[in-house]
């Protein structure tokens, strides 16, 4: 058999061990590219999973705001609207149908959790009232579900009506990641009125940060739209003045536990 040869009149053929050199680097990086993709769509739910216990252990949600949850269902909903203007990365897409599923499931245990702790019967706060004083305060689990249904699909009607306008798709992505990156701030704001921390789970805004600073990073590397870099660097600094309430509020405790639903 004829050894092909390169234009040198050298073999062109290489050595054994380089070939598998290079088919372990190759094999390496799908293994890295693989477990980055797996870290993207769960990433963002597991910093959850320490709150989901604490408020289950304590039978007490009042540290945790559920407006990070409507943050969260908003900023998850508008992306992927966004992906049908702009295609991006799937991992990003199937992250933010886990994510919605995660916050029904967190809304779902305040819900519960609250309406165990009413000792006196009061009239219960729906959706259907259409009272603007209690929005994103209902007693009903249903009434989140049908508020987060209607949102996606206005959402959908208006996107399909302006898919080909190229400012909307980007005005769309920029909310979306917006949203997303100001999701701590209800979480600061409730930290700062009640000037503590208790019944906020300090794993959950820790492994907030070690995820926005990775997401941040794959966002760069992976030369994502500016959009998503440009909001997981404000992520991370809501994070971080966020951690700073723990160290500043640390010897302090609420004067008392709100029962209000927000």
């Amino acid at each position: 058999m004829d050894v092909p040869h390169d234009g040198t009149g050298l073999s062109a053929e290489l050595p054994e061990e380089y070939v598998e050199d290079i088919t372990g680097s190759v094999l390496l990086l799908q293994v890295i590219g693989a477990s980055s993709a797996c870290a993207m769509i769960f990433g963002g739910v597991v910093p959850f999973i320490p709150q989901y216990y604490e408020i289950k252990r304590t039978n007490n949600s009042d540290g945790f705001s559920l407006y990070v949850c409507l943050a969260l269902l908003v900023a998850n909903i508008l992306r992927i609207l966004f992906w049908f203007g702009k295609r991006f990365e799937t991992p990003l897409l199937i992250q933010s149908m886990i994510m919605i599923v995660t916050m029904m499931v967190m809304i779902r245990l305040c819900v519960e959790v609250r309406r165990n702790h009413v000792i006196l019967k009061v009239r219960d706060r729906v959706l259907s009232d259409m009272d603007l004083r209690f929005f994103w305060k209902w007693t009903d689990f249903q009434s989140y579900v049908d508020c987060t249904m209607l949102m996606a699909i206005v959402g959908s009607i208006v996107t399909y009506m302006l898919l080909d306008v190229p400012i909307f798709v980007e005005i769309l992505g920029f909310s979306a990641l917006l949203t997303e990156a100001l999701l701590g701030v209800p979480q600061l704001q409730r930290n700062y009125i009640s000037k503590s921390t208790e019944g906020m789970s300090v794993t959950m805004v820790l492994m907030w940060t070690a995820g926005d600073v990775f997401k941040t990073l794959y966002f760069l590397v992976r030369d994502a739209p500016f959009q998503f870099w440009l909001c997981g660097i404000l992520q991370v600094s809501v994070d971080m003045a966020i951690l700073s309430q723990v160290h500043l509020y640390r010897h302090n405790v609420p004067a008392h536990h709100s029962s209000r639903s927000d």
